[in-house]
C-alpha cells in the first residue's frame, strides 16, 4: 500500500466553469503541473514525477520531452553515438 497525503487547494467555481473543467480534471491537471516543474527543476525523479502526475514512467517522460523539459544526459550528437554502438 501507498501512503498518500491529501493537499486541498481551493479553486474559485467561476474559474472552474470558465476553464470547463469538473474539480476531478483540474486536479489531475494540478498534479500533472506540478509534476512537470518538479521534474524539470531536478526536485523529482522521473518515476516520482511520474507516481505524482498519475501516469507511467514512460508517458510521463515521453510527455516532458513534448513540453520541452531535457531529461537525457545527452546531446543529440553523443546520444547518436551511444546508439550507434547498441
Amino acid at each position: 500500500m501507498i501512503a498518500t497525503q491529501a493537499v486541498t487547494v481551493h479553486v474559485p467555481v467561476d474559474v472552474l466553469l470558465s476553464a470547463h473543467f469538473s474539480s476531478e480534471q483540474i486536479a489531475q491537471e494540478l498534479r500533472e503541473a506540478l509534476a512537470f516543474k518538479l521534474f524539470a527543476e531536478g526536485r523529482l525523479s522521473g518515476g516520482l514525477a511520474a507516481k505524482l502526475a498519475g501516469m507511467p514512467r514512460v508517458l510521463f517522460l515521453l510527455k516532458a520531452g513534448e513540453h520541452g523539459i531535457e531529461w537525457l544526459p545527452f546531446t543529440n550528437d553523443e546520444l547518436r553515438r551511444e546508439l550507434a554502438e547498441i
